[in-house]
């Protein structure tokens, strides 16, 4: 998630630069003026970005105080404005990643009017993390964890907008718990999970989602593949720091992992 301020105003290659063995990849943004969306999102999409995706999801206070995120649920008009903004400066998919409700302002009839109000804008697909969020009186961890899920409500969705696409997000921990739901959804999204887990989650899904033997690479292949991705990053400025986090959980749930955490820095000065 990139906010237009930092592409508009900072170093806009940097913030937008990728390896294209990241791809596909989407470029999320953050922010409310219709304009500056459209502008940093025909950035992403010189730079190969596959879709562009607005930030109607966080709760942050850091981020209210910018405008985006889940507040803008209270302004269905003025995302609306954004993505048919958006749209007439770019050609690849635009869609939104938002909550079931924001405040008190969560019933289905609500969420209902903000999901029309968008979509007829020319936006097809949400990303629908399904707890409401409070602005005020919870982190944003606790917003992850606290607010109760309903995937009911995302369930309503996708049987009431039949042409639309839902992707549910939230509360979803392994490849197991995806397949009971995607056959409800559109799409499923991992998030944290993971993050946390990448191995253990991503080998399986292949084989349990799309019923696949090709054989799964192994941890140190996929470290072996990894590297040469690292060392092109490192020359182009990327921080080891960086480069390590998607690397933490490589070992989770096997002996030895909590030392490998602890000493991956040093393995990346070895290998560098």
């Amino acid at each position: 998630m990139i906010t237009t301020g930092a592409i508009l105003h900072g170093d806009a290659h940097r913030h937008l630069d990728f390896n294209l063995m990241e791809k596909p990849v989407v470029l999320q943004l953050g922010g409310s003026d219709p304009k500056d969306l459209a502008v940093c999102a025909q950035k992403g999409e010189e730079y190969g970005y596959d879709e562009i995706n607005i930030n109607i999801g966080c709760p942050s206070p850091r981020v209210q105080r910018g405008r985006f995120g889940a507040c803008l649920m209270k302004e269905p008009q003025l995302v609306a404005e954004c993505v048919n903004t958006i749209k007439k400066f770019v050609h690849i998919p635009v869609t939104v990643k938002t909550r079931i409700g924001v405040d008190d302002q969560d019933s289905y009839e609500q969420l209902s009017d903000f999901i029309e109000t968008v979509s007829l804008a020319g936006c097809e697909t949400f990303i629908i993390h399904a707890r409401k969020a409070w602005l005020k009186g919870l982190s944003p961890k606790e917003n992850r964890q606290i607010p109760p899920l309903r995937y009911d409500i995302v369930e309503k969705l996708q049987r009431n907008f039949s042409g639309l696409n839902f992707i549910l997000n939230g509360g979803i921990e392994t490849v197991e718990d995806a397949q009971k739901q995607i056959e409800l959804f559109s799409g499923v999204m991992l998030g944290r999970a993971v993050s946390h887990s990448p191995y253990l989650i991503l080998s399986q899904v292949d084989e349990i989602l799309y019923k696949t033997l090709e054989k799964t690479c192994s941890r140190e292949e996929i470290l072996d593949i990894y590297m040469d991705y690292a060392k092109k990053q490192i020359e182009n400025g990327v921080p080891v720091s960086v480069l390590s986090r998607p690397l933490m959980g490589l070992y989770q749930g096997l002996p030895g992992a909590r030392k490998w955490r602890r000493e991956l820095k040093q393995f990346f000065q070895g290998v560098l």
